[in-house]
This record gives structure tokens, C-alpha cells and sequence, in this order.
């Protein structure tokens, strides 16, 4: 079962459907991961996200749940052997990664974005000027005393850093909590303002 930020690989060009603009069949393959993105009328498929090589060149599409290979998911990206193994180790983003590899933590966390793209492929989408792209998913709400550890510590890093926490609801971004404790929550459905993110009522 794949969640939201999921990359999946399927099993060829046809299993990925949908109005789609003509850049796709030039630079994406079969070999290559899709991004599980939300989507309320899936009509059971999943809804997945295409990139190309560019930042501006994304596109969105379908996938029929039997039609997938395999599934990684971010939490297996921020594993501090993968990011020592990685050729893009000396990049500012990966040293990064590998700072926040090396602390514990209360939770398990992940590399999205670009960074997480490379990491998967070892495409050339990462650049010495990326953000890093991070991940937190909980079911439960989380200390906040923690996330101000955690958020303290990033902001110290050698590169931006953006942490989206998902929940069960939908995501949000971890700043915007810590700020207002009251976020625009990226739900299935749409955007939704909230104080209660992670309330499923």
C-alpha cells in the first residue's frame, strides 16, 4: 500500500494513464520512480506525480494499483548508510541528510523533492544549491518540544531545509505550525485551514 511522497516504479509506459503533456514520453520511463500524490476521485487507482528534468516540468497521473512494481518510500532514503553510498555525498543537501542521520531521534523521518529523487535514481535533478526536502509521518500528534529540537537544529544546516509533517489528515509544513499552530493542511479533498491536523473528524 503507498502513501503520499511514495516513489513506485510500474510495470511499463501503459500503466501510466491520464491526460498527459507531451514532454512525459520523451524523458520519463518505465525505470524510472513516480511520486504518490493526494487525490480525492482516484476511482480506486493511485494518483501520482511525473517529473522531468527541469523544476517546472511536472505532470499529474493515474496508476492502477496492479500495475506497480515497487514502492519506496522517504523513511528508506534518510538511512545514513544509502547517503554515505551516494555518488552526490559532497552535495551541501545529502551533507546535511547524513547531520541528521546521525542524531536520534523520536520519530522516523524522510527525504522527499529532488534530493529523495536522486537518492532513488541517481538522476541528475540535485544541485549544490537544492533544499532538502524532509518527511515526518505520525498518526499521533507530536511533542511539541521535540519539534522545536528538531526545527532548531535544521535551521542550522548547510542548505534550506522545508519539513512537511504528514498525518492522517493530509500534511502540512512544520514551520507553520511552530509559528501559528494553526496550518493550511494539504488534504485529499483540497487545502484546509486548521488548528487540528491531526484530528480525522
Amino acid at each position: 500500500m503507498s502513501s503520499p511522497h511514495d516513489l513506485i516504479w510500474v510495470s511499463d509506459r501503459t500503466a501510466l494513464q491520464g491526460d498527459l503533456p507531451e514532454w512525459v514520453a520523451s524523458q520519463w520511463r518505465p525505470a524510472l520512480p513516480l511520486v504518490v500524490r493526494r487525490d480525492s476521485d482516484t476511482g480506486g487507482r493511485v494518483p501520482v506525480g511525473v517529473r522531468g528534468l527541469q523544476r517546472d516540468l511536472r505532470a499529474a497521473g493515474w496508476v492502477d494499483p496492479r500495475d506497480i512494481r515497487r514502492i519506496l518510500s522517504p523513511e528508506t532514503l534518510s538511512d545514513a548508510a544509502r547517503l554515505l553510498a551516494s555518488p552526490y555525498i559532497s552535495q551541501p543537501p545529502l551533507q546535511a541528510a547524513l547531520q541528521l542521520a546521525q542524531l536520534t531521534w523520536p520519530w522516523r523521518w524522510g527525504i522527499t523533492g529532488s534530493v529523495g529523487y536522486a537518492l532513488a535514481t541517481e538522476v541528475p535533478v540535485l544541485r549544490a544549491s537544492s533544499d532538502l526536502d524532509l518527511l515526518i509521518r505520525s498518526e499521533q500528534p507530536l511533542d511539541r518540544a521535540e519539534l522545536l529540537r528538531w526545527q532548531t537544529f535544521v535551521s542550522q544546516l548547510p542548505c534550506g531545509v522545508d519539513t512537511q509533517i504528514g498525518t492522517p489528515r493530509g500534511g502540512f509544513a512544520l514551520t507553520e505550525w511552530l509559528r501559528e499552530e494553526r496550518v493550511l493542511l494539504k488534504t485529499p479533498q483540497g487545502p484546509l485551514l486548521t488548528d487540528r491536523p491531526w484530528s480525522t473528524e
